[in-house]
């Protein structure tokens, strides 16, 4: 059973997967770590973010073991990551280690920006969450400030409208909703309620198809 979980920054998808990915006992995988690492990668290199050839040769040698979560979870992460994960280069030479885990047997759950369209089409469970962008700032605002960025709620809501542009409108594997993808807009629920609301939308779903 593949589970896949599709929307823009900050929008609770991640959480949502790790909680449905302990519930059904699945690995998961959060791509959006994987983009993050090698802008990262770039930014420690000290190449330029909008060089391909050096981000495609990082991304197809990258060991996420030389990566802390709170250096990938931070501000300048999400910004490298949104440039980098435009560059075809890039997404190629990820595009294989995702679809591997993906085919994994028993299942899995991943999260991203393009799971249910490229990565993982067929899978049966598909999930589209998503949040209005003031809503999305202030959650990721709040995170920020807890990990001690300074930063403002201004700059941060231009960051993620920026970032949906990015990501909405890139030529390689855009954000999308894949036509088969039940949506859950998370703007009014807090966590538990958008877990309620998940929960119910995969377990709908595993009974339509009968899983």
């Amino acid at each position: 059973m593949i589970l896949a979980l599709d929307g823009p920054a900050a929008s609770g998808k991640g959480t949502l997967a790790r909680r449905l990915a302990a519930h059904y006992r699945l690995p998961h995988l959060d791509t959006g770590l994987l983009y993050r690492a090698v802008g990262v990668g770039m930014i420690r290199a000290g190449a330029a973010l909008d060089d391909e050839a050096a981000a495609t040769a990082l991304a197809a040698t990258l060991d996420l073991a030389g990566f802390d979560a709170e250096t990938l979870k931070s501000g300048a992460a999400g910004e490298a990551a949104s440039r980098v994960a435009a560059m075809p280069g890039v997404r190629k030479a990820l595009l294989e280690l995702q679809k591997s885990f993906a085919a994994q047997p028993g299942g899995a759950v991943l999260d991203g920006r393009d799971i249910g369209t490229v990565i993982a089409p067929g899978a049966k469970v598909k999930l589209f969450v998503t949040a209005s962008p003031e809503v999305r700032a202030q959650r990721r605002f709040r995170e920020l400030l807890s990990r001690g960025e300074d930063t403002t709620f201004e700059a941060v809501l231009d960051d993620i409208r920026r970032r949906d542009a990015r990501d909405s409108g890139r030529a390689e594997a855009p954000l999308l909703r894949a036509p088969d993808a039940r949506v859950l807009d998370t703007s009014a629920l807090d966590v538990e309620a958008s877990w309620r609301a998940a929960l119910g939308l995969v377990e709908g779903r595993l009974k339509e198809i009968g899983a």
